[in-house]
């Protein structure tokens, strides 16, 4: 009787905790999505209750999503670019306006693949005094520090969420590129890392192209032979 009991119990406590576990990121992600939209939708009803005399439920986040779409269209035509611009350069004369706006932009488009300032891409770096350092690469560039140029990359490394972070110069020869978009390695922050893959491939060389791949080993010999003969001197 009492091992049935023990039994019972066990399941019970199993079965609360997996739903809870279940249930639990539901709630959030709808308790989320309920908010976005009532504060999307919130902001034109003043606006439709003026005009029409009533609320419409739904009518302004239809508005807002079109008004996206519009400038989305916009965006993405020569005409339409220049128009956005000017508009841009216009507000970012505001001071108050400028200090929020240009690092919210620049976030957002960290994210964007069409972005040459964005996040290029995830990248490992076998770091001899931290160890593997996981990050986004941002940029490639040569140091000449009197024995030759040397190609460095520069790696944003977030350290809270994704929000703050340090960015941190390393060799390119230490660089490794496993195989994951920016998307997969936001999760993998944003999960504190239970978002990797139980195996992951990694290169090299961000290309399969044999002459891409070529200059990059040779960029990695030369470096190589640049730190041997600091180490000799």
């Amino acid at each position: 009787m009492g091992s049935a009991e023990g039994w019972s119990m066990q399941w019970i406590r199993r079965s609360f905790i997996a739903g809870f576990f279940v249930m639990v990121p539901l709630i959030i992600s709808v308790a989320a999505l309920v908010w976005a939209f009532q504060l999307v939708d919130g902001v034109m009803v003043p606006l439709y209750i003026r005009l029409l005399g009533r609320e419409i439920p739904g009518l302004g986040l239809a508005t807002t999503l079109l008004v996206v779409f519009v400038v989305g269209a916009l965006a993405t035509n020569v005409f339409g670019k220049r128009i956005l611009q000017r508009g841009e350069s216009y507000l970012l004369k505001l001071p108050v306006f400028r200090a929020v706006y240009a690092p919210v932009r620049q976030l957002v488009a960290a994210f964007s693949s069409d972005n040459e300032m964005g996040f290029k891409r995830v990248v490992l770096v076998d770091d001899p005094k931290t160890g593997y350092v996981l990050g986004f690469l941002t940029k490639e560039f040569m140091l000449d520090r009197g024995e030759g140029d040397e190609l460095l990359l520069a790696v944003y490394v977030p350290t809270n969420h994704l929000y703050l972070g340090d960015v941190r110069i390393f060799p390119k020869n230490r660089a490794v590129y496993p195989d994951l978009t920016v998307q997969e390695g936001v999760r993998i922050f944003l999960t504190g890392g239970m978002a990797v893959s139980e195996a992951l491939n990694a290169a090299r060389t961000e290309s399969k192209d044999p002459l891409v791949a070529a200059s990059a080993r040779g960029d990695e010999e030369k470096t190589s032979r640049l730190t041997a003969a600091d180490h000799e001197s």
